[in-house]
């Protein structure tokens, strides 16, 4: 069981997260905000808990004046939050209680998320391969040296991008992430490329821990399940939106969300092969506790209701 979107239980408690920083902003500004996030997932039920990393990186860090020494140290802090958060939650809950210690995962974020301009959803950043390659060099870098459980390489829409993770991924040989691509239906990328395609890739990459889908319609999460479960025997993961469409231009979410329908496409991505499973944009803890209380209760076998 994942968390949430850690932006979406900021803005719940009062935070505004309008910069190009996102969320990544208070890690200089009110790094405890962010603590008290990770642990109210974890009194949800989450069993892993990710990063406030996903929109922090060099460039962005550079961009509001920090020096690379310092966007190296507030890389850093973003997981020892998280890792003194889990360590925290277990102190709390007592060693009787027989519940492993939850994992913290760094989440890496796209390119996209970076620009602040939406274009993580839909692959069009307008720089080249070389680029690409150093941005997330950089970052990947400096994560996998934290002592986090595994990397979440998250949100990826282009194909290309995915092959440049995985290749920078086996310079870190000790390190394991799992890759979740974001996803226009329930065949492709958002890109346009072949869902196939990445998990066959995946499939051949000894340290990718899991591999699936994030920040996607919940409709199309049992079709991607299953199409992975025929070609893989990789854990999948599947923690979509709300069911809204991100505004760029306002910087706001617009459409419908799910509601009560979200719940019920994760429980079928669990039917259809997931093993990994929890929310993203617009998802907060309230709805991973529910989560955690149908997949418990073995619902999702039949349905959500009781």
């Amino acid at each position: 069981m994942l968390d949430g979107g850690l932006a979406t239980a900021l803005e719940g408690r009062g935070h505004t997260l309008g910069s190009a920083l996102w969320s990544a902003q208070l890690l200089m500004e009110d790094p405890e905000a962010i603590r008290e996030v990770h642990l109210a997932y974890l009194h949800a039920g989450a069993d892993c808990i990710t990063s406030s990393s996903y929109q922090a990186s060099f460039e962005g860090f550079a961009d509001v004046g920090l020096t690379e020494e310092e966007a190296a140290s507030v890389l850093r802090r973003s997981s020892h939050i998280a890792l003194s958060a889990r360590d925290e939650f277990m102190r709390g809950i007592g060693s009787g209680t027989g519940r492993p210690a939850p994992l913290v995962a760094a989440s890496v974020g796209p390119y996209g998320a970076y620009l602040a301009d939406g274009s993580e959803y839909n692959g069009r950043y307008g720089i080249n391969t070389a680029t690409l390659a150093g941005f997330h060099r950089r970052r990947l870098g400096v994560l996998a040296t934290t002592g986090v459980d595994v990397i979440a390489c998250e949100t990826i829409p282009r194909l290309d991008e995915v092959e440049i993770l995985l290749d920078i991924l086996e310079e870190h040989p000790s390190t394991f992430a799992w890759v979740s691509v974001s996803c226009r239906d329930g065949q492709s990328l958002s890109d346009g490329s072949s869902f196939e395609h990445v998990v066959r890739l995946c499939s051949g990459r000894p340290q990718v821990a899991a591999v699936g889908v994030n920040c996607t319609e919940p409709r199309y999460l049992a079709e991607l399940m299953a199409r992975a479960s025929e070609i893989t025997d990789l854990p999948l993961i599947a923690y979509p939106n709300s069911g809204e469409s991100y505004d760029a231009e306002n910087k706001d979410w617009v459409g419908r969300a799910a509601g009560a329908e979200w719940l019920s496409a994760v429980c079928d991505s669990l039917r259809a092969g997931a093993c990994v499973v929890g929310g993203c944009c617009r998802i907060g803890p309230e709805s991973i506790e529910e989560l955690r209380r149908v997949v418990e209760g073995r619902h999702w076998m039949l349905g959500v209701s009781e």
